[in-house]
């Protein structure tokens, strides 16, 4: 599993972020979008008497993009080579629609940009709600903690529960909660089984709970602007913290464990009988995987000399901890999750590519 930073980092993290955010709603005839001469992006809104002007992240920049409906490899061409292009068609498509839109700011620059009726879920308010009731389970560790530009990550294992794979191939139970604040997933609870003998991090994709960032319109001042403080909306999480409580310990229940740790279990018994290259092929096309990542796998099964679908599970995960991304090195590890729920038919494809 991919090393994040330490549970003491992402609380200042979590407490400094909480300081400098600010989320507004507002009517996009109060945003205005400015371009220099150099490509750097401003999004100006007319906040009171004054206007203030926040910088743009490139994820933002996507998601202006997309609502406004400029292609965004049009929107880029445009921000590098035709700024003042770009700026005319953003604010007449921004003046000539009648939405609201959620501005999430942090650090002086526009995070997010999202309907008004996302629903924040916040990192600071989960972490408060769910890291007592992680301490609560037996001997819990936290394996994993990030906080990336777009998710936080708790991964935590407790070793009370274990299963033997194979003689001397352990793998203990655990539970990972990830959660977006700028548009980028869902919040969302599921367990984990973690491998000791190469600390491989494999994140299972059934009995889970998702909750979507979706909610009623905020405000009703179609002209003005509405600041939401962070605890505007606090009340209203409580009641679904404690469904996050109740998923969180059924993740660690014996019972949902030993079922995941079987599913994995059973892929022993599928051999790699075509050729291993174009397994790894089949796999890298079926689930988008680049070519260093094509190569990385393969270099994994082969090394670890294992040529059968646990095999393949394994070399995916293990390959997960030497990406320089942890948003997509936790894609893998959801991949490993979605590969020992394949049924026999699509595992043949992998098996007897050739």
């Amino acid at each position: 599993m991919k090393s994040g930073r330490s549970l003491v980092s992402l609380a200042q993290e979590l407490e400094r972020q909480l300081a400098s955010k600010k989320d507004l709603v507002v009517s996009s005839s109060l945003l205005r979008h400015d371009t220099d001469d150099t490509g750097d992006t401003r999004l100006v809104i007319e906040e009171g008497s004054a206007p203030v002007r926040y910088g743009v992240t490139p994820l933002a920049r996507r998601q202006l993009a997309d609502k406004l409906k400029i292609p965004y490899a049009y929107f880029e061409r445009m921000r590098t080579e035709q700024p003042v292009l770009l700026d005319r068609n953003v604010n007449t498509w921004l003046q000539s629609d009648d939405d609201r839109r959620m501005i999430r700011t942090l650090d002086g620059n526009v995070r997010a940009v999202l309907s008004e009726r996302y629903r924040r879920l916040d990192n600071f308010d989960l972490a408060e709600s769910v890291l007592p009731i992680l301490r609560q389970l037996p001997e819990v560790r936290f394996e994993s903690v990030e906080l990336t530009e777009t998710r936080m990550y708790l991964k935590c294992v407790t070793p009370r529960l274990t299963y033997e794979m194979a003689p001397g191939d352990i793998v203990q139970a655990g539970v990972v909660i990830s959660n977006s604040e700028v548009g980028q997933g869902t919040l969302s609870v599921q367990p984990l089984l973690y491998r000791l003998v190469c600390r491989n991090g494999l994140i299972a994709s059934d009995r889970s709970l998702r909750k979507t960032h979706v909610g009623r319109a905020l405000g009703n001042d179609d002209d003005g602007i509405t600041v939401f403080k962070d605890d505007t909306l606090r009340a209203d999480d409580k009641a679904f913290f404690l469904k996050v409580r109740d998923v969180v310990q059924a993740a660690v229940a014996e019972a949902t464990f030993r079922q995941t740790a079987q599913k994995m279990q059973r892929t022993l018994n599928i051999p790699l009988v075509g050729d291993p290259v174009k397994s790894v092929e089949v796999l890298a096309n079926r689930y988008v995987l680049n070519d260093s990542e094509r190569a990385g796998v393969l270099r994994h099964l082969i090394s670890e000399g294992d040529l059968s679908g646990y095999g393949l599970v394994n070399a995916v995960t293990h390959f997960s901890q030497e990406l320089e991304d942890y948003d997509r090195a936790t894609e893998l590890e959801a991949l490993g999750g979605k590969l020992i729920e394949l049924p026999a038919l699509e595992w043949k494809g992998l098996a007897e590519a050739i």
